[in-house]
């Protein structure tokens, strides 16, 4: 399926942003439900454990970034529709994404047994099916890149290589994880806190980001321009998200509220204080929109994006 590259200011004046992300979000809800197997499919234990996870709730905003980068290129560019394989590309974000979320909440690192207002997987299914079920996501996503029919090879392993280098241990979320588990009992240092949160967090927005980019093949400077939006704007998301810990409660967050705190964890409400680090966080939207003033109004989705990444309340 193809989908047009509209112009945010082509579309009905009355539409919301709101309603114009929920149709987003159920765009990526649809592809993912084509790409990974039926629950039926043998062995049904993974297969329902995947499913249970991918499909508790999630805003989808990794997806959403990679899918409005490219309207936002193909808009610019004229083309008459975004790549027609973008859906399967953002999907591939979404996918690594659970992925480290069902990993993430296991005993062995943050230890968890909400997410997204549900039991976590592991809860649900046991550990060594929730181990096996994030593994599964994350091979995955990578069999639904190499296998784009729409997409040039070259492209493919564009996306293949900024992916996995986004999931990975050096600036990526593997070596942001071990960052932050040894943190703990290391000096806390500024030079630490964003390296964790630039890579735990930041660097599948970054990817997100690029992949749309990648997808329509942008010229190497507006592909800088914007990972420079997707890394400010990750780094916000993630400074929102470490207040939310502090100030919110488990029911709003649908996760345990001053988890953080419990376990000493580096944030930046630890080091910084919660009114330092809300500034932080609207500083970073404030450059990561900056970026995209040379967009004009193409970007405008984008923008109000990113405000939402700072304004949210789970």
């Amino acid at each position: 399926m193809t989908h047009p590259a509209t112009h945010p200011a082509s579309q009905d004046a009355t539409e919301s942003l709101a309603a114009h992300l929920e149709r987003q979000r159920q765009r990526i809800d649809r592809r993912l439900d084509q790409l990974v197997p039926e629950e039926s499919a043998p062995p049904p234990s993974i297969h329902r454990a995947m499913r249970y996870s991918l499909f508790a709730g999630g805003k989808r905003l990794r997806p959403i970034l990679c899918l409005e980068t490219s309207r936002l290129l193909a808009s610019i560019d004229g083309a008459p529709q975004q790549n027609p394989d973008i859906d399967s590309i953002a999907s591939a974000v979404e996918l690594i994404h659970t992925y480290s979320l069902i990993h993430d909440d296991l005993p062995a690192l943050d230890n968890d047994d909400y997410r997204r207002g549900k039991l976590t997987c592991h809860k649900m299914f046991g550990e060594a099916i929730a181990i096996l079920a994030g593994d599964a996501l994350l091979t995955l996503a990578f069999r639904v890149l190499s296998t784009t029919p729409s997409t040039p090879p070259e492209v493919r392993s564009a996306l293949i290589a900024e992916l996995s280098h986004a999931a990975g241990t050096v600036d990526g979320m593997i070596g942001g994880q071990v960052a932050d588990l040894e943190a703990v009992s290391n000096q806390p240092s500024p030079e630490i806190l964003e390296y964790i949160h630039s890579s735990k967090t930041a660097a599948l927005f970054r990817a997100s980001v690029s992949m749309g980019a990648i997808a329509e093949r942008a010229e190497p400077a507006t592909l800088a321009g914007l990972v420079k939006f997707g890394q400010k704007a990750g780094l916000a998301f993630q400074i929102a998200d470490d207040i939310l810990d502090v100030e919110s409660s488990t029911e709003t967050l649908g996760k345990t509220a001053g988890k953080d705190t419990a376990q000493k964890k580096l944030t930046y409400p630890a080091l910084y204080g919660v009114e330092q680090s809300r500034q932080m966080a609207r500083d970073w939207i404030a450059e990561a929109k900056g970026v995209l003033d040379p967009f004009g109004s193409h970007a405008s989705v984008l923008r109000e994006l990113a405000n939402r990444l700072v304004l949210r309340k789970a």
